[in-house]
C-alpha cells in the first residue's frame, strides 16, 4: 500500500509548479476581492456600476478562455498559459494606476481577455492524471484558493487601507511576474508535438462534437446552474459587507481570511475522507445540498458571526462539489478535447461572473437583503434536482462513440 502511495506521488509530482503558479495566481486575486464593495467610493458612483465593470472582466473572460484552452489543444498548454499569465500581469498594473472609471474597464476588460489560467490549468491536470485520481487532483485547484484565502485578503486590505488601489494593484502584479518564471522555468509541456500529432491523426475517429455529446451537456448544465449561484453570493459578499453590515476594508478582509482558515482545515482534514465515505457522487449531491440552504439563509444575515459561521458551511461545501464536478466534466470528453470541454466548463464560469456582479448589487441596492437569498436558491435548486440522476454512469463513451461515427 505505501509503495503504491509513494508511486502516485512521484507520478503527479511534475503538477507540483502548476500548484505554485496557481497558489500565486489566486493570491493576487485574493488580494482584490474583497475590496470590491469599497470601489464604488473610491470611484464615486453606485454598487451596480461596478459590478457592471466587473462583469465585463468575465464577458470577454467568456468569449476568450474558450479560445485560449482550444489553441492549447494545437499549440500546447506552456506557452498559452503563459500568454495568459503576462494578460494578467497587464491588467494588474492598469487596475494599480486605475485613477478613473474609465481606466478600471479597461484592466478590467485586458484580464478578461487574457483569463486563460484556469481552464489551461484543468487541461494539463486532465493530460496528465486518469479519471479515477482526477476529483483529487481537481480539487487541489481549490486549495490553492484556500491557501491563497489565508493571506490574500489581510493583506489587501492593508495595503487598500495605507496607499489605496495602488499598493494591493503592484503587489498582484508582482505576484504576477513570480507566477510568470515559475511557469516558464519549472512547468514542463503536458501536450507535446508528439501528442499533438497523435491527436490529428485520431481525432476524425474518435472525436465527437460537444454539442452531440449527451453526458458533457448534461454535466455543463448542472455545472451552470451551481456556478452562476456560486458566484452570485461570492461576488455579492464584499457588497453585502459594505451595504448590510457597514464594515470597514480590514473587517472584510478579515472575514475572508477567517473563511480560509476553515476552508484549510476542512480540506486538510474532512475532505478526503468525506469523499472516500461517500464517493465522489454522493459528496457532489451532498455539497449541493449545503449549498442551497446556506445560500437562502445569506439573505438573513445580520450580524458578522452568522454570515461568518454561514461561509463556513458554504465553504464546506465548495470543497465537496466544485472539484469532483470539474472532474466529472473531464470524464465526459475524450482525451484529445480536455482543452475543449474545460474551455467551456470556464466559459460557464465565466457566464457565472458575468450575471453575479450584476444581479446581487443590483438586488442589494433595490430591494431587502432576503431577496438575495431567495434568488440565489432558486438558481441553485435545479443543480441539486440533477446531481440525483446518475451523474456516476455521465462518462465518454470510446466504443459508443466509434459505433456512432462508423
Amino acid at each position: 500500500m505505501n509503495e503504491n502511495n509513494n508511486r502516485k506521488i512521484f507520478k503527479y509530482k511534475m503538477l507540483a509548479p502548476l500548484w505554485i503558479a496557481i497558489f500565486i495566481d489566486v493570491l493576487g486575486f485574493t488580494i482584490l476581492l474583497p475590496l470590491v464593495g469599497y470601489f464604488s467610493k473610491l470611484f464615486e458612483t453606485t454598487p451596480t456600476m461596478i459590478g457592471l465593470i466587473f462583469s465585463v472582466n468575465a464577458m470577454f473572460g467568456f468569449v476568450f478562455g474558450p479560445i485560449l484552452a482550444k489553441l492549447s489543444d494545437k499549440y500546447g498548454r506552456r506557452p498559452l498559459l503563459l500568454i495568459s499569465q503576462f494578460g494578467t500581469f497587464l491588467a494588474f498594473i492598469l487596475t494599480a494606476f486605475s485613477g478613473n472609471l474609465l481606466m478600471l474597464f479597461i484592466a478590467r476588460m485586458v484580464d478578461g481577455m487574457f483569463g486563460g489560467n484556469f481552464p489551461i490549468a484543468k487541461a494539463i491536470i486532465s493530460d496528465k492524471v486518469p479519471p479515477k485520481d482526477r476529483g483529487i487532483q481537481m480539487a487541489n485547484v481549490g486549495i490553492a484558493y484556500v491557501l491563497a484565502s489565508l493571506i490574500g485578503p489581510a493583506i489587501g486590505g492593508i495595503l487598500f487601507t495605507w496607499f489605496g488601489l495602488l499598493g494591493p494593484g503592484l503587489f498582484a502584479a508582482g505576484l504576477t511576474i513570480i507566477t510568470i518564471i515559475v511557469t516558464l522555468i519549472m512547468l514542463e509541456e503536458t501536450w507535446t508535438k508528439e501528442d499533438r500529432a497523435r491527436n490529428h491523426e485520431e481525432k476524425p475517429e474518435i472525436s465527437i462534437k460537444i454539442r452531440q455529446n449527451k453526458n458533457a451537456l448534461f454535466m455543463l448544465a448542472l455545472w451552470a446552474f451551481h456556478t452562476i449561484s456560486f458566484s452570485i453570493i461570492m461576488t455579492s459578499l464584499s457588497f453585502f459587507s459594505v451595504i448590510v453590515l457597514h464594515l470597514e476594508p480590514i473587517e472584510m478582509s478579515m472575514i475572508f481570511m477567517i473563511s480560509g482558515v476553515f476552508r484549510a482545515g476542512v480540506r486538510f482534514t474532512l475532505f478526503k475522507p468525506t469523499i472516500k465515505k461517500l464517493g465522489e457522487s454522493n459528496a457532489i449531491r451532498l455539497g449541493l445540498a449545503i449549498f442551497l440552504v446556506g445560500f437562502f439563509l445569506y439573505g438573513y444575515s445580520t450580524s458578522v458571526i452568522s454570515l461568518v459561521i454561514l461561509f463556513m458551511f458554504i465553504s464546506f461545501a465548495a470543497s465537496l462539489t466544485r472539484g469532483p464536478m470539474n472532474s466529472k466534466i473531464s470524464q465526459t470528453a475524450s482525451p484529445q478535447e480536455q482543452g475543449k470541454i474545460n474551455g467551456l466548463s470556464s466559459a460557464l464560469d465565466s457566464v457565472a461572473q458575468i450575471i453575479g456582479p450584476l444581479i446581487g448589487p443590483f438586488i442589494l441596492e433595490t430591494l431587502p437583503p432576503y431577496w438575495l437569498g431567495i434568488v440565489v436558491s432558486l438558481i441553485a435548486l435545479p443543480a441539486l434536482l440533477m446531481s440525483t440522476r446518475n451523474i456516476e454512469k455521465k462518462k465518454f463513451n470510446r466504443k459508443l462513440n466509434a459505433l456512432n461515427h462508423s
